[in-house]
Formats: C-alpha cells, structure tokens, sequence
C-alpha cells in the first residue's frame, strides 16, 4: 500500500498490507515513519520510494527500510541506440 505518511503507514499495515511503500519523505521523517511501522508491524516490509536517486540514496538506507524504489533507473536512463543482425 502506497503511503505519504506514517498514520497512513500504520493504519495499512493494522488493516493487513504485507508491504508498506512510503512514498514522497524526507529521509528524517521517513526513518519515523518506518520505525513506527516497525514497533507496531515488525512482519510488515518498509519500502522508501520517490525522488531518491543515486546521490541521495545513502540519507534512504537505515535499520527499518527494507526496500528502497528509485524511478531514477528506468525513467532517466539513458537512451543507446544499438542494431542486431541475425
């Protein structure tokens, strides 16, 4: 379940999900976020999405993510323009 806060977080996992996406926080306010998730779900898996690229991903990583999504990979890659002749 996509969430963009940790009182949306928690009422997903109470309600079920298996898989909490926290999408859009700052890299502080997600740690909160997913520590909370985590007390009250431990089975639950945390994943961080939106706007972390490679740069940023470091501030993303701690004890109670254990997923991280970047968007960066596929939609700003670039393009290679190659040919194959069978």
């Amino acid at each position: 379940v996509e969430c963009s806060s940790a009182d949306e977080a928690l009422a997903a996992a109470g309600a079920g999900a298996d898989i909490v996406l926290l999408d859009n926080l700052a890299p502080q306010e997600l740690h909160a976020a997913a520590a909370q998730v985590k007390a009250a779900h431990p089975r639950v898996t945390v994943e961080a999405s939106g706007g972390i690229v490679l740069e940023t991903l470091p501030q993303f990583l701690g004890p109670h993510i254990d997923v991280v999504s970047m968007g960066c990979l596929t939609h700003s890659a670039p393009a290679l323009d190659f040919a194959l002749r069978v």
